[in-house]
Parts: structure tokens; C-alpha cells; sequence
């Protein structure tokens, strides 16, 4: 195992990471920009290093003051999270030409998922099921209409290189298509410095299931199970819960075991989740790929048990993966709010300042409650310069609604003060009767209204 791990992350993932390498006795290493300097994340680390100013992209999206902070530490490893220089597949092959272990996959690894036209295709020749839609890009928009006349309306343009809704577009009818394509085009460029577009049929009433991987340098692989991460504003997921409750223990297997057959296939090192969309008649498409950990992990890790970045430094570490899938098994249920510093009833308007209050109780029973954050003491500040996210709320239950209630209870009572905080939506989220009872799909949330009483749960 490794001595001294570099995160090059911020807040609360950085600290989720360093919890993990104090245990397996790695002394971690943080950086951070000026607007960080002095914050309380800071404390769970061993070492801080300023890597510039506030703006990310003089702080943590500069590869080379990323890569000078990780010599002048003399660490053996660098930790990217997730954001930033995680899906860096450059960034990755200039950690490895230093010759320190990067916890990911290989660089050319990234750069294939990340292409997600040529991700579509190499998992169709692994044997996963795939949307219909084009074979590649799509050059142009006389090609966007004739393909979109084979496929039949609705479809869904969606930037190769991108993701989180950006560079993406439904298109409902032939006259909505040439302007649609040109926006997508247009904000995909700008977004991703990449302007290629992809079809895929659109699947109305459809639910976003994702399968938990980890593969290692010997061609082993396993899957963790599935998340269901339907709730989703703008494409952002809101609420995750694993299981979902729309897949029966022999799909998850009989599933779960196609996708780690394929994870092997490919050689894939490391942590990575398979994100698919299910339709109103069951069937399971590959969608994409992310190439490190997810935000919403902490579900896998409350029903397997199992600590994903404790496996992602072994592999990296070059150990066997010691996980068997026979020996993987799942035990109740849980469900994730991921709290924002945003302000619902201001369609979501981002709410940076300086908390002075953070409490998220956690005997609300009738289950148990993590709390994954960065605010580890108070005052803490909320920069503008970066995501909002201020915490992971994570229920387990010994079904899906104990989870629920325990997670509703105790959101219930948190008290957040300084900044606005997602609190109010997600109680009312918790609350909508299709949530309840599992029957929920993407759709949920359009039709909800998520403003109302900002009060709830936090004060300003």
C-alpha cells in the first residue's frame, strides 16, 4: 500500500478519500486554491498545498501545479475524485509518466468512455444492449433528419464529449430539429471545446439505472450491484437509492453479470459505474460510462458493505482484486439527498456565503444516517468559484421505507444557517407519492413544484 496519497480534489469527496487512506494508514496530502486556504476540510488532511488562485482553472484544473505539489510531497499516488481532472485521460498519462500510481483507470481507458459515440459502440460489441440511434457522429443536420426519420420521432441529440445536460436537446417533431441541432452543436463546442452530436431514440417514461464496477490489472472484474438515480432536474441527479426498486434479485444478477463480463472484456482497471436506461417494457440500454468514483457511491457501500476507495487504492496499488462475485451480496436498503447550497424557491439559484450553522441529526430513526461533507466545523464558507454541494445525506433501512422515512426525518429536523439550502425539495421529493411507491421515472420532477417553503429545514 502507499505511503503518501495527493488528492487532487476539494471538499467533500477529498475528505471522503483521506477517511479511507487514514485507515489503511496512507498519509493523505490535500490541495487547495486561495479561496480554500484556511477551510476545514483542510484539517483531515496531514499536509495542504496552495495550488493558485481561486479560479479553478488556476487552481484545481492546472495539471502542472496539480503535478508539481504531488513531487515536491513525494507522494506514490494521486486520488482525482470525481470532477475536475478525474476523466482527464491526459491528465492521468502525465501522472503515470512521473511514475506515480493513478487511482483511475488507464489513460486510454478514459478516453475511449469518454467519447460517448465510441462508447456506444464498443459496448455493443462487448454484448450490451444499446439505444438505436446513429453509428458515430452524426455529420450534419441533413444526416440528423433523415436518421431521425428511421429512428422515429421522439430522439435525443447528445454531445459526444460531454455530459450533466450539456450539448443535449429532444427533438419532438421534423421542424424542431436543424435549430435544436445547431444549439446542441454550438453549446457542446463551447462547453467541451468538441461540437460533434450523437442520436439515440428518445425513451419516454424512461429510469436511469446505473451498475457499481471494479475491474483490476489482471483481468478480474465484479459488479456491486445497481443505483436507481431517476430523480434528476436538468439532467443533475437529485435523490439515488440502491437497489432500484424496479429490478428483481435475478435481473440484478443475470444483468450485473453481462456488465462485469463486459468490464472484463475491455481490461478496465479501477472503479467505474455502466449508466443505462430502462423502458416502460423493462429492457436495459447502455447509455455511457463514467471512468471513477460517482458522487451517490455511498449506497453501494451501505447494502454491500464494502468501501469502494478502499478497492480503488489496492488495484491501484497493484494488488488482486480480493472481491469475489459469489461472495458480493446486498442487505437492505438505501437512499441519498445530495444537500446544495442552492435555493429552490429561486429555481435553484446557487447561495454561496458562510454557514454558521450544520446539524443533520442522526437519531431519527427508524434507520441509520451517514452525513458525507466537507463542513467539519463552523464558520465554513461556500465559495462562489465551485459546486454548490454542501452534503451527502445517506439512510440505510432495513427496507426501502425505513430508508426513506430515516432519510424524511432527518432532513426534517437538520438545520442549516448562512446559506439556502436543496432541503425544502427534497422533502417534497421524499414526500410525492409516485417516489413512494417506486413507480417513479426521469419524469418525476418536471411536474413538481420544488420552490415553495425555503424556510424548511434551513434558515438563512
Amino acid at each position: 500500500m502507499f505511503r503518501k496519497l495527493l488528492v487532487a480534489n476539494r471538499g467533500e469527496v477529498a475528505v471522503r478519500i483521506a477517511r479511507t487512506c487514514r485507515r489503511l494508514g496512507v498519509s493523505p496530502v490535500a490541495v487547495h486554491s486561495e479561496a480554500d486556504a484556511g477551510a476545514p476540510w483542510l484539517e483531515a488532511f496531514d499536509e495542504a498545498i496552495c495550488l493558485g488562485p481561486s479560479h479553478p482553472g488556476r487552481s484545481y484544473l492546472d495539471q502542472s501545479a496539480v503535478l508539481q505539489a504531488a513531487v515536491q510531497a513525494e507522494v506514490q499516488a494521486i486520488h482525482p475524485g470525481w470532477g475536475f481532472l478525474a476523466e482527464n485521460a491526459l491528465f492521468a498519462a502525465r501522472v503515470r509518466q512521473l511514475r506515480i500510481a493513478w487511482v483511475g483507470p488507464t489513460p486510454g481507458a478514459i478516453r475511449m468512455m469518454g467519447d460517448k459515440a465510441l462508447a456506444r459502440e464498443t459496448m455493443a460489441r462487448a454484448g450490451l444492449p444499446t439505444i438505436p440511434g446513429s453509428d458515430g457522429l452524426v455529420a450534419d443536420v441533413g444526416e440528423a433528419k433523415r436518421l431521425a426519420d428511421d429512428i422515429g420521432y421522439p430522439v435525443l441529440l447528445k454531445a459526444t464529449a460531454g455530459g450533466g445536460g450539456k450539448g443535449m436537446r429532444i427533438v419532438r417533431q421534423p421542424g424542431e430539429l436543424e435549430a435544436a441541432f445547431t444549439e446542441a452543436s454550438r453549446e457542446a463546442e463551447a462547453s467541451f471545446g468538441n461540437p460533434g452530436l450523437y442520436m439515440e431514440k428518445f425513451i419516454e417514461h424512461g429510469r436511469h439505472i446505473e451498475f457499481q464496477v471494479l475491474g483490476d490489472t489482471f483481468g478480474a472484474a465484479v459488479h456491486l450491484g445497481e443505483r436507481e438515480c431517476s430523480v434528476q432536474r436538468r439532467h443533475q441527479k437529485l435523490v439515488e437509492e440502491a437497489p432500484s426498486p424496479a429490478l428483481d434479485d435475478e435481473q440484478r444478477r443475470e444483468f450485473g453479470a453481462k456488465v462485469a463480463r463486459a468490464v472484463a472484456a475491455l481490461g478496465y482497471v479501477g472503479a467505474g459505474t455502466m449508466e443505462f436506461l430502462r423502458g416502460p417494457d423493462g429492457s436495459l440500454y447502455f447509455m455511457e460510462m463514467n471512468t471513477r468514483l460517482q458522487v451517490e457511491h455511498p449506497v453501494t457501500e451501505e447494502i454491500t458493505g464494502i468501501d469502494l476507495v478502499e478497492h480503488q487504492l489496492r488495484v491501484a496499488a497493484g494488488e488482486h482484486l480480493s472481491l469475489r462475485q459469489e461472495e458480493i451480496s446486498w442487505s437492505g436498503h438505501a437512499v441519498e439527498a445530495r444537500i446544495n447550497a442552492e435555493d429552490p424557491a429561486r429555481d435553484f439559484q446557487p447561495g454561496p456565503g458562510t454557514i454558521t450553522r450544520f446539524d443533520f441529526p442522526a437519531d431519527r430513526g427508524p434507520g441509520t444516517i451517514r452525513v458525507d461533507t466537507h463542513v467539519l466545523a463552523t464558520p465554513a464558507e461556500v465559495p462562489p468559484f465551485y459546486d454548490s454541494l454542501v452534503a451527502k445525506v445517506i439512510a440505510r433501512g432495513d427496507d426501502r421505507q425505513a430508508a426513506i422515512d430515516t432519510l424524511r426525518n432527518c432532513l426534517a429536523a437538520a438545520r442549516v444557517e448562512g446559506v439556502p439550502t436543496t432541503i425544502p425539495a427534497h422533502l417534497r421529493i421524499l414526500d410525492h407519492p409516485d417516489f413512494r411507491a417506486g413507480t417513479y421515472d426521469t419524469g418525476l420532477v418536471a411536474g413538481l413544484d420544488l420552490g415553495g417553503d425555503a424556510a424548511a429545514g434551513t434558515e438563512d
